[in-house]
């Protein structure tokens, strides 16, 4: 998995400028906050036909709940930044390294992977409430998603909802499989994930309507769900995840079996330096 041809280690310079005192007050207390207009069209519109392409010829990393319908169909795409010249660029040129880096209070950021995720009109499934963190393997708090959204959505359609300061909590929660199948996770054990859904009103939930180009960026230790695609229109987004200063390598039983310890030539319990597989992005 190495880097597109062409693309410098460095991404667009004075990004991480646009993230304000504010913005990064939000992040620190919250575990969350809305930057509007982080993209700007072009990107949405190049992202878009990646979204079309990857339903007509997906990709390897793929998770699709219907195949081939045009409603009610959760789709999602990963690890294509690599293979893909339009994520490759996203990544390395969008910016999304520098304001995550800001936001984190982090030097540098460097790129975990990339996360295309559709739900089509009339989509029941939910996105459950969940970590992040214990799905991945890496350990620290400066690693951080963020989801851009390509299309407009609103909260009550299947914008992302958080329960708020979670992030804080030093809860590990044992991940689980989003369609209820004990999959590549049934080893881990953890804490059990509240029910969330079930007692919203026990929990400070937030939501964001957004606009194409507006994006989320959320630490990985947030609690966070979204409902399944109540409207009439296509929900895009792409979700980029950012390793900070101190996330270290930290594979374990339950993560993401994509990378592991024979794809890397980091060293369990350290600092990622692998260029190859977490390309350093930011500065």
């Amino acid at each position: 998995m190495s880097r597109p041809p062409g693309h410098p280690i460095q991404a667009s310079a004075g990004a991480g400028e646009r993230i304000t005192g504010e913005h990064k007050a939000a992040f620190a207390a919250d575990g969350v906050v809305k930057v509007t207009h982080a993209v700007t069209d072009d990107w949405i519109e190049r992202v878009l036909g990646v979204a079309d392409q990857q339903l007509r010829d997906p990709g390897k990393w793929v998770s699709d709940t219907n195949p081939g319908a045009t409603e009610n169909r959760l789709f999602t795409s990963r690890y294509r930044w690599s293979e893909d010249p339009v994520i490759g660029d996203f990544v390395f040129h969008s910016g999304m390294a520098q304001m995550a880096a800001a936001l984190m209070e982090s030097r540098t950021a460097r790129f975990y992977f990339d996360h295309l995720l559709i739900k089509e009109p009339r989509t029941t499934n939910p996105t459950p409430w969940h970590q992040d963190i214990p799905y991945w393997p890496f350990m620290g708090k400066q690693i951080c998603s963020a989801w851009v959204a390509m299309t407009p959505v609103t909260v009550e359609e299947s914008s992302l909802e958080f329960v708020r300061g979670s992030h804080s909590w030093d809860a590990y929660y044992a991940p689980e499989s989003f369609d209820g199948k004990k999959g590549f996770m049934a080893d881990f054990e953890g804490e059990k994930m509240p029910d969330v859904e079930a007692n919203r009103a026990d929990y400070d939930i937030v939501g964001f309507d957004v606009e194409p180009g507006d994006a989320l960026f959320f630490s990985s230790w947030i609690i966070h769900g979204s409902p399944g695609n109540a409207g009439d229109h296509r929900r895009v987004a792409l979700s980029t995840r950012w390793l900070g200063d101190d996330a270290v390598w930290y594979p374990h039983p339950g993560c993401d079996p994509i990378i592991t310890d024979d794809d890397t030539v980091a060293d369990a319990g350290e600092y990622p330096a692998d260029d190859d597989r977490f390309p350093l992005v930011a500065p």
